[in-house]
């Protein structure tokens, strides 16, 4: 029976990184996966969180279930940095649940989206592809709009048709900061703006929060968020820990819902735990009580965001060099300079992708997608000079 199955395409992320790792090499470079690499090519984990690791080794009495909220500690100690401090819970029409990382945040939050009987999500595109997956595989209609324009910059006009032509009731998944793939984000007049489109068209703003900290720092890398709910009255958060605690393999997220009113979350949060408990019933516990550990404690709290500082110091100085290359061979490599995170799409060919593979052991996704943290000061000449040799 099982062989009425339709065969699926190999995940093409999956098939670079053994496309890398087959490639035998010394100079070559993986400019692929998401994750944080230091000067040295390492992903290592923060002195920060392997310090609350060793205080939860020694102080955890026992590993029984928490239930499908998960480690409520931890997504309340989260809430201060992503609302806020002087009001984290918005006067109590805020609250969270832990989750499987991003991704199983953001599934979360289009499962209760589609319950909600929702309509349509809009989307900017280019995206990070697992949200129109996750889309698809909920059965939501799906509409786009170009988020980014031919310069560099973000697509206001796209995005300001994009609001017009949706109905009352409609969903807008917007990424917070450090946009997956472009790195193109929206500057604070921006947002500005576009909280006050969404509350006047009474849309639900769905904000996917994953890469906070890595674009100009906690506080900035949240202004969006805050100025879309401070003007809306019903939002959805996804949000990721796995690059700002460098949690990747723990998977740890967080889910939070603001309703209109206090008294209204319960029914929210029912939905979300229900969903919960059918698709994972409980949440992996190592990383969120890693998490929570560092943000209860003061000099762990300092050390992590001075670790947090470094990396975004790093992937400065990168898109700073890039920039500064300018115009090489028939790309211009200057908008990366302005651009945030970990990521940039450089316009290649289909052609120039392969030859920056074949000739120049140089790997990266078939859109252009670079991961800025896979260059460092050893190679990023090496990288220069091979995009002017395939697209000169």
């Amino acid at each position: 029976m099982l062989t009425n199955l339709q065969q699926q395409p190999a995940d093409a992320l999956l098939a670079l990184i053994k496309l890398h790792n087959q490639d035998p090499r010394a100079d070559k470079i993986d400019l692929g996966v998401g994750v944080y690499r230091t000067g040295q090519g390492d992903t290592p984990v923060f002195g920060a969180v392997k310090e609350a690791e060793k205080r939860l080794v020694a102080t955890q009495t026992s590993k029984a279930y928490l239930g499908p909220e998960g480690d409520m500690g931890f997504v309340e100690a989260l809430m201060p940095y992503v609302f806020g401090k002087a009001n984290p819970t918005m006067d109590g029409r805020i609250e969270g649940m832990q989750t499987p990382g991003g991704t199983g945040s953001l599934r979360l939050a289009l499962a209760i989206v589609r319950k909600a009987q929702v309509a349509k999500v809009w989307m900017g595109v280019p995206s990070w592809p697992n949200h129109a997956q996750i889309c698809a595989d909920l059965g939501l209609a799906m509409q786009t709009f170009d988020h980014d324009d031919a310069d560099g910059s973000a697509n206001m006009d796209a995005l300001r048709t994009a609001i017009t032509e949706a109905d009352e009731g409609d969903c807008f998944l917007l990424h917070g900061c450090c946009h997956n793939p472009t790195g193109i984000d929206y500057s604070n007049e921006e947002w500005d703006e576009i909280a006050s489109l969404i509350a006047g068209k009474k849309l639900l703003p769905l904000l996917d929060l994953a890469y906070q900290g890595l674009g100009a720092g906690m506080e900035e890398d949240a202004y969006g968020v805050r100025k879309v709910l401070a003007s809306v009255p019903e939002a959805i958060i996804a949000y990721s820990c796995d690059k700002n605690f460098g949690l990747y393999r723990d998977r740890t997220g967080a889910l939070y819902v603001m309703m209109a009113e206090a008294a209204q979350l319960p029914l929210a949060m029912s939905n979300g735990h229900a969903l919960a408990r059918a698709n994972w019933s409980q949440p992996p516990d190592h990383g969120a009580a890693a998490a929570r550990i560092v943000m209860e404690d003061a000099a762990l709290t300092a050390q992590w965001l001075g670790e947090l500082d470094m990396m975004r110091d790093r992937m400065r100085q990168v898109r700073e060099r890039l920039a500064a290359a300018g115009k090489v061979g028939g790309v211009d490599l200057t908008p990366i300079g302005k651009q945030r995170g970990l990521f940039s799409i450089i316009p290649f060919t289909p052609e120039q992708v392969q030859a920056m593979r074949a000739k120049h052991g140089i790997y990266f996704a078939g859109s252009g997608r670079i991961n800025i943290a896979g260059l460092t000061m050893g190679n990023i000449d090496q990288f220069i000079a091979a995009v002017a040799d395939v697209t000169g």
